[in-house]
Order: structure tokens, then C-alpha cells, then sequence
């Protein structure tokens, strides 16, 4: 078949949604050429990466034509443009990847990848429930996921998500857990200088997570909070990630709990930086209510860095026994986890050997082969129409 794949549309700040979408991305440009399928990559919505311009596919720019319109209503959403279905027409696309955040269109078949369902799950939070937010996600999954051929989702717990509250049918739902990041995997020695500039004491709790309300950051300031006064134990913390709107809470909280000396706000910082964080760290302690997967608690996996998570619903089947599972709610929980690591070295030895073999075991290149296995599986009914254009 001739297929599309849109490059990747997330801007670096957003965090995971980057990484995974040019991880995919990336993997699937380098599958492609030993499958019997056609690829050709579109572009427009954000300037391509270089990798999408230098890949020896056809780039094909995506971009609205003078005189382009939305098609009879007045909507955003990127399948109700005319102009787009034109261009897919012309290239005679006969199936798209789609594996961003936007859906281009509906009227070619497409494959569609969901990360989470949370907006049905907790409404109550602002960032996916204010602004016309709800409704935005629950009229774009109503209709992208009704009409995809397949819905990809990464865990058994996702899958139920997608049959529950959008009726798409058993067979159509395939699962292809999220793949741990190739950075993640990279051997090489970090720079150790990297993180001289920020001064960092010894021992770090590290929380890499955009300040949106659902990351819970406040769970570990009040498990910090216990330990210096419960425990006397004194644990830094650093955070990264950009402000979504609640930085300021946060930092207003760190001041009420007397922590001011105990957090470090890097803000966002490069891959590299990153990856030394991840290798320099006690711990990961990734308390997001938000699931049924995450990126961060794999790269951990990757880089030698023990978990703890929010035992959160798909978090168990994502994570295995490679993570310690707390309830995201009670930070004395958090707390006793956070004092086992620090003081039970062998334990935390043993959550570091369990994470690698986790962050091994299913990677971009893993995810792409699986997609590429759809679209042979698609092929057969394909064929029964002709191509476009």
C-alpha cells in the first residue's frame, strides 16, 4: 500500500508527547524500508526534523492553499479540511499512520494511537476539563476513534478505556505497549558537567513532569514534609518540566511547608541533561494520577535509575515488579518508599537490574514492526477498492 505518516507535531516542551512521537516517528522511517509498503511523509504543521528531510522518502509539504476553507463548519479540527483530503488524493494515499496528535483526516483509512482517556476518567481536573477542553477531546475521540481501522492503545487496561466509552469493537483495538526511548537505551557515558551548573546535593528525588495540576507534584512535597518531620530524614528534590499553570501553586506550597531549601526548579533542560538527572538520582518518584501509561518511569528503567510510581490503572501491567506501586493520595506511602531507597541500598540495587530488563523488553523499533504488521494485515482489504486520485 501507499501510506502516509504526518511528521511529528508536538513542540520540545510538551515533554513526553515529544519524545514518543519522534521515537515512533524516527523507528518507523527506519523499518520502512524492509516492509513491502510505500511511505511517504507529510509535513507543515511544524517544521520538520531533519531526520524526515534527509530520509530518502517523499516529503510532501501539508499546507493550506490560498482560498482553502473549512468545510462547512466552523470547526479546527484538521480532517474537516478539504484541502487536505485534495493533497492525500493526489499523492494516492491508501492508508495513513497516523501517530500524532493530530488526526488529518478521516476519509482515507488510518490508524489511530491513544495515550490516555483521561479527560472521561477525571474530568475534574482544569487542564482537561476548562476552556471547552472536555469537549474538544470528547468530539475528537468520538469521531477519530469510532472511524479508525485500528486503535492502538498500550495496555489491556487502555483497551477497556476505548470499548467503554466509544464502543469501538474488540478487533479493531491492538495493543502495542509504549516503547522505551532509544536516549534511554544509549550506553554512553553522560557528561558529567552537565549538572555542575545547578549545584545539586547528593541523594535527589527526581520528578521530571510539566506543572499541570494532575501531576500531583503536592504528594511530594507532603511525603518531604513527613520524612523531616516524622523521620528525620531530609530528602532534595529536583523538578523539570515547564509551566502549565500551576508552577506557581506549587512553589507557594513549597514555601508553606518550610522546603524552599530542599527543591530545585530546573525548569526545561536538553536530552542530555535529562539523561544525566535520570543517572544521578535516588530515585524517580512519578506520582501522576494520570495513566494507563507513562513515558518517564520507562526512561528511568533505561538509564539505571529505581522507580517509584502511582499505581495508577494500567500501571501494574506496564511497570511489572520493576517499580514500586504507591497510591498517589497518601504521602505517607510515598514517604516509606522514598526511606527504603535511601536507606536500603541493596533494595534500591535490585529495583535498578529489575528496570532494565523492563526497559529492554519493548522498544521504538519493536512499536514500528508492530505497526507495519497492521498494515499488512490491512492490505487484504484495501485491495477490494481502488486507490485514489
Amino acid at each position: 500500500m501507499r501510506v502516509g505518516i504526518l511528521s511529528p507535531t508536538a513542540p520540545e516542551k510538551i515533554g513526553g508527547g515529544y519524545t514518543l512521537e519522534h521515537e515512533i516517528f524516527e523507528r518507523v522511517l527506519e523499518v520502512a524500508p524492509a516492509s513491502k509498503h510505500q511511505l511517504v511523509i507529510f509535513e507543515g504543521f511544524r517544521e520538520s526534523t531533519t531526520k524526515a528531510r534527509s530520509s530518502g522518502f517523499k516529503t510532501v509539504p501539508l499546507k493550506r492553499p490560498l482560498g482553502g476553507h473549512l468545510e462547512g463548519r466552523s470547526r479546527t479540527f484538521v480532517w474537516e479540511h478539504r484541502w487536505v483530503d485534495t493533497i492525500l488524493e493526489r499523492e494516492k494515499i491508501e492508508f495513513l499512520l497516523n501517530t500524532t496528535f493530530e488526526t488529518v483526516t478521516v476519509n482515507t483509512p488510518f490508524l489511530a494511537v491513544v495515550w490516555d482517556l483521561q479527560h472521561r476518567l477525571q474530568p475534574f481536573f482544569p487542564e482537561v476539563s476548562s476552556n471547552g477542553e472536555w469537549l474538544r477531546r470528547e468530539e475528537f475521540y468520538s469521531q477519530v476513534l469510532r472511524r479508525a481501522a485500528f486503535v492502538v492503545v498500550g495496555t489491556q487496561a487502555g483497551k477497556s478505556e476505548v470499548q467503554t466509552f466509544y464502543g469501538v469493537p474488540e478487533d479493531r483495538i491492538r495493543l502495542l505497549p509504549h516503547p522505551t526511548p532509544a536516549f534511554a537505551l544509549d550506553e554512553t557515558v553522560t557528561n558529567p558537567d552537565l549538572l555542575t551548573k545547578y549545584n545539586l546535593p547528593r541523594d535527589y528525588v527526581f520528578y521530571p513532569a510539566q506543572f499541570w495540576s494532575h501531576k500531583n507534584h503536592i504528594a511530594i512535597l507532603q511525603a518531604l514534609h513527613h520524612l523531616n518531620e516524622k523521620e528525620n530524614l531530609r530528602l532534595p528534590v529536583v523538578f523539570t518540566g515547564s509551566d502549565r499553570g500551576n508552577e506557581q501553586y506549587v512553589r507557594s506550597m513549597v514555601n508553606k511547608l518550610q522546603l524552599n531549601d530542599q527543591i530545585f526548579f530546573l525548569g526545561h533542560v536538553s536530552r542530555e541533561t535529562l539523561q544525566a538527572l535520570y543517572r544521578n538520582a535516588l530515585a524517580l518518584c512519578y506520582v501522576s494520577f494520570f495513566g494507563p501509561e507513562n513515558l518517564p518511569p520507562l526512561e528511568a528503567f533505561g538509564l539505571g535509575c529505581p522507580v517509584i510510581a502511582a499505581n495508577v490503572p494500567g500501571a501494574s501491567e506496564q511497570l511489572a515488579d520493576a517499580a514500586i506501586l504507591i497510591n498517589p493520595v497518601d504521602e505517607i506511602e510515598i514517604a516509606h518508599a522514598l526511606k527504603l531507597l535511601h536507606n536500603d541500598r541493596s533494595t534500591r540495587e535490585d529495583f535498578i537490574r529489575r528496570g532494565k530488563e523492563r526497559a529492554g523488553r519493548f522498544t521504538g523499533r519493536d512499536f514500528a514492526k508492530g505497526l507495519f504488521a497492521l498494515l499488512d494485515e490491512f492490505e487484504s482489504i484495501r485491495r477490494c477498492w481502488s486507490a485514489p486520485g
